[in-house]
């Protein structure tokens, strides 16, 4: 029998692999590269690009890491899942040759590009069936390509997601998958089908769209190239890819209506999963297919990103608190301070335009800070409350098209180590938070576990993941976080009306 599970996580600043032991259900074995940041070139303001190549050599050296500390075989793997970068654009020729760098999700040459079809194509047609505006995604970038560098336009044979990219290095094989192309914002939920009509109003040949494989399924085999370059036995399967946040849910086992998945790195973000198919009007939150998503059992992935989050604590930490304090010690002294942080509100929104606030720019502000009363530590907890009220206000966009939020899931890291950021979310959105001890790639070999029929079902598939921590709503704090939050949201109000 074999013994493990190998998946990738393909991200901006490095890939990670992670072993997972299929008899423990364990992982044995992880390990990323590069070491430090991978490089972005970004040859214009707003640019953001990667070589796909880069991804393939980071890929290498990391599976032969996780391959040497546990001392698996080549022999030794099951099937291989990928986690990928979201939203970037990849284009080949019809020998699967790159043709250009990868432009990436953090790109942002293509937004005029989305919001002309946004506007042309109308917005009523667009959320109806895209479920999104066209927004800076995969298909924006492509038309940015088709009318800049039309000598690489002719050429293209294919576009992808870099998971897809990824996966034909592996295996040869091109193909996508209906999650991959929801985040691109091609797929049509209405007609459960490509959005021929996006295709057409931008002049998209339906041919360069790959073939598609459910998310849980086969996706190639393995190459002999592939095989020795990598170190892992011809022939093993692909069984399953999605994007990172689609993918970091499944990590969390978050599957079912009313469960979210939260991260609160530098930026914050929290997906939920939608049993309805809907929309949010103002398209302030974006809709993809989670994958777990099918025309019988609809389930939609929905995302909200909050750009000033953790950068903003870690922010204080070096210009406001005392040189030398940890994060354990600033989340100690906020913990000295009573809830509502004394009068003071931070609004966190310092790290540009914010989608959710309708990709207006209101930055970062400080507000009932008095110089007689206040000080660090107010600061302190009052960066953790605004960076806790944003997600509340973000959670309540998600709640208007259908979000029952019950149950958050998040990775125990980041600002979720926080005591104070952790009683206050609970607290004011009422919802159960529980941390896991999980990852990416851990996630990754777990979906093709279940794409290779290893695991039955999630339920059994992430039975062995570690919950570290529940953290239940405290009831005696509810109505002062919500007197608190009230006097946030005035002040968050008063300013969206001036931008």
């Amino acid at each position: 029998m074999k013994k493990y599970l190998l998946g990738y996580d393909i991200g901006s600043s490095s890939v990670k692999a992670s072993l997972v032991s299929i008899e423990s259900g364990k992982s044995v074995a992880s390990a990323f590269y590069p070491d430090s940041e991978a490089p972005m070139k970004a040859l214009n303001p707003g640019w953001a690009e990667q070589e796909p190549e880069d991804w393939w050599k980071y890929l290498k050296s990391a599976t032969a890491k996780v391959m040497e500390v546990s001392g698996a075989k080549d022999s030794d793997i099951e099937a291989i899942g990928i986690s990928y970068q979201m939203h970037g654009l990849v284009c080949v020729d019809k020998n699967g040759k790159v043709l250009r760098p990868a432009i990436i999700w953090c790109d942002s040459r293509a937004v005029p590009y989305g919001e002309k079809a946004f506007r042309e194509i109308g917005k009523g047609q667009c959320l109806t069936n895209l479920l999104n505006s066209p927004g800076n995604f995969t298909a924006a970038k492509l038309a940015w390509v088709k009318e800049n560098e039309p000598h690489i336009y002719e050429k293209i044979d294919k576009v992808m997601l870099p998971g897809d990219y990824i996966a034909m290095r592996l295996t040869g094989t091109t193909c996508t998958t209906v999650s991959g192309l929801s985040e691109g914002i091609v797929w049509n939920f209405k007609e459960n089908e490509v959005a021929d009509f996006l295709l057409d109003y931008f002049g998209f040949s339906k041919s360069v769209i790959p073939e598609i494989r459910p998310t849980f399924s086969e996706q190639g085999r393995l190459s002999i190239a592939a095989a020795k370059e990598i170190g892992i036995e011809a022939g093993t399967p692909v069984t399953y890819r999605a994007g990172d946040q689609p993918n970091n849910a499944l990590s969390l086992n978050v599957f079912n209506p009313g469960e979210i998945a939260a991260t609160a790195g530098t930026s914050g973000v929290v997906y939920g999963v939608n049993g309805k198919v809907n929309f949010d009007p103002q398209s302030r939150v974006n809709t993809f297919a989670h994958v777990n998503h099918s025309t019988k059992n609809n389930r939609l992935g929905v995302l909200l990103c909050i750009n000033g989050t953790g950068i903003l604590n870690a922010w204080t930490r070096r210009n406001i608190m005392l040189e030398g304090l940890s994060y354990s010690d600033m989340n100690e002294i906020a913990s000295s301070v009573p809830v509502g942080s004394d009068g003071v509100a931070v609004l966190p929104f310092g790290n540009g335009a914010e989608r959710m606030l309708g990709n207006r720019n209101v930055d970062c502000s400080i507000h009932g800070f008095n110089f007689n009363i206040h000080n660090r530590n107010h600061m302190a907890r009052a960066v953790q409350e605004g960076v806790v009220f944003s997600f509340k206000y973000g959670m309540d966009i998600m709640a208007e098209i259908g979000m029952e939020i019950s149950k958050i899931h998040a990775g125990n890291a980041n600002m979720f180590l926080n005591p104070v950021f952790r009683e206050a979310l609970s607290a004011i959105t009422g919802a159960t938070i529980e941390l896991y001890d999980t990852d990416g790639a851990v996630g990754a070999a777990k979906g093709a576990g279940m794409g290779a029929g290893v695991y039955r079902n999630n339920t059994e598939a992430f039975s062995t993941l570690e919950k570290i921590m529940v953290i239940e709503p405290d009831s005696k704090l509810v109505p002062k976080y919500e007197e608190a939050y009230a006097k946030w949201r005035r002040i968050l109000e008063m300013y969206l009306t001036e931008f």
